[in-house]
């Protein structure tokens, strides 16, 4: 149960990290990089999102559906 809250507090950090991004990208007229670091965070944690799905699969803690 903690592994699945785990994951959707992943997703929805993610899904607030493109959301923030898509805001600099309309909204900030000024040369910063904003939009930069918040989809290089989104990044990083989809990928660490991907290696704890992989981790749970491999020690049981959740089972793909159909296997």
């Amino acid at each position: 149960m903690i592994v699945k809250a785990v994951i959707i507090f992943f997703l929805l950090v993610i899904l607030y990290s493109l959301g923030s991004g898509l805001f600099f990208l309309v909204k900030d007229r000024s040369q910063s990089d904003r939009v930069v670091r918040a989809l290089t965070w989104r990044v990083g944690l989809s990928m660490g999102l991907f290696i704890l799905l992989l981790i749970a699969i491999f020690l049981g803690w959740i089972t793909p559906p159909g296997i």
